[in-house]
């Protein structure tokens, strides 16, 4: 199995406001493991921003890998930026998603840093 480093980076996210817009989607045949991801706010005025992650898996208890929030409307001011994992990882599985979404159209940067078991 080989590991691979990668950034992945989007500007100017969502493309409409309250439609999340996909930043990554695992591959097929692949683990990939979210080591950081960062919201930068690039208006003149505070915004909020969330972050799905969406699961295109099946586990065997019935309340496993469903769709969950990682942040959910939060501010983030005029020219700032927020950390959203705060130093903790997650673990994405084949098909399985990150969303972002902001209260306003194109205003919220995104970068973030994974590794990919393929």
């Amino acid at each position: 199995m080989a590991n691979t480093f990668k950034l992945v980076t989007n500007d100017a996210m969502p493309s409409s406001a309250g439609t999340p817009l996909a930043l990554y989607t695992v591959p097929g045949s692949t683990t990939t493991v979210v080591l950081g991801l960062r919201l930068a706010n690039v208006d003149g005025s505070t915004r909020t921003a969330s972050v799905k992650l969406t699961s295109g898996t099946a586990g065997s208890n019935p309340n496993s890998n469903a769709d969950v929030w990682l942040l959910k409307d939060a501010p983030i001011p005029a020219g700032s930026s927020l950390e959203v994992m705060g130093g903790a990882k997650v673990v994405l599985q084949t098909t399985d998603d990150i969303l972002i979404d902001c209260d306003t159209a194109a205003k919220i940067d995104a970068a973030m840093s994974i590794m990919e078991i393929a």
